[in-house]
């Protein structure tokens, strides 16, 4: 498997399994399978509500001998109610108990949004805490403790924009490592990777197949399916594979990581053998001219009414 040299030297492996939406009773198996099969790299988040079971899956397989602790990568994400400094590492350490792991690969601040700290989603505006009242670098300044504290080996972001991240690196001790947006062809983030790469921060591809899966609360109306897609379609039928096969394997050519998930053995094996399609300069030029700049994931459930958070604000 490829892996990418992250800004401090560690590397991380290119393709790995996500797990949101994945729901219990379902997501153990999954990693465990994936794990079976050679995946390196398990994606994960506190407010995807299933990180016990995630924690279940990696115990039993290094009990198994499937995999050695060190041989991979687990990613996690600060929730929005502990974006507060001194809150960082302890829901850091929350994460930890429920992977059963005394130690992550890679810790992201989730969202540039912050919630009060006994709020798990706010149902009005009252629940939020603005941007002045904590700065995204105080919570940057935690999530430096858990890197001094040897409670993780490299920090991130996820969901942060340009100028987001440019005021991240003007003030930090340790700079950002990753940043984890949504990306695919229908949103290649071209000025955003070129900025990450020209800060060295490697960035990582959600909902590289478009996310068909997600709750419908979250999808707007006659939205495009970007697994149906004639370009992608025909180059598809080209190598004789699938769509999704094909989109991984996009993310993966344009040097970004990409972490489909799925909870099928079939599927979590057909993306894995996704790393092996070779796509050549044509397929490339052809699926960059489908970006048209749209999110499935557009952050309008963070513009609470009468709250500072607006959907322009969040990417801006």
């Amino acid at each position: 498997m490829k892996t990418l040299t992250l800004n401090n030297g560690n590397t991380i492996p290119q393709f790995g399994l996500g797990t949101w939406k994945s729901k219990p009773g379902e997501v153990k198996n999954a990693v465990k399978y994936a794990l079976s099969i050679g995946y390196k790299h398990i994606d994960c988040a506190a407010i995807y509500g299933n990180e016990t079971e995630v924690g279940e899956a990696l115990k039993e397989s290094f009990a198994d001998n499937v995999v050695q602790r060190e041989d991979i990568f687990i990613t996690s994400k600060l929730w929005n109610n502990r974006h507060k400094k001194d809150d960082v590492v302890l829901g850091l350490k929350q994460t930890l108990k429920d992977l059963e792991l005394d130690y992550l690969d890679l810790y992201l601040i989730h969202w540039p949004v912050a919630f009060k700290p006994e709020v798990i989603f706010p149902e009005d505006a009252s629940g939020v805490l603005s941007l002045s009242e904590v700065p995204l670098i105080e919570t940057w300044q935690g999530m430096e403790q858990a890197v001094n504290q040897g409670l993780v080996k490299n920090i991130g972001v996820s969901n942060f924009s340009i100028k987001k991240i440019d005021n991240i690196i003007s003030n930090c001790s340790i700079k950002p490592a990753m940043n984890q947006v949504e990306c695919h062809p229908y949103l290649q983030q071209d000025e955003l990777l070129a900025s990450c790469q020209q800060n060295d921060i490697v960035l990582t591809a959600y909902s590289p197949l478009g996310s068909k899966d997600r709750p419908d609360s979250l999808k707007q109306k006659n939205e495009p399916t970007l697994l149906e897609n004639e370009v992608i379609k025909n180059i598809a039928e080209k190598y004789q594979v699938t769509t999704a096969q094909i989109l991984i394997k996009w993310a993966i050519e344009r040097g970004t990581v990409v972490i489909p998930k799925s909870v099928s053995p079939e599927r979590i094996k057909q993306n894995f053998e996704a790393q092996n399609i070779n796509l050549d300069t044509e397929d490339m030029e052809q699926i960059k001219t489908l970006n048209r700049n749209y999110r499935y994931v557009d952050g309008s459930f963070f513009a609470i009414p009468n709250s500072c958070y607006t959907v322009e604000s969040i990417w801006g």
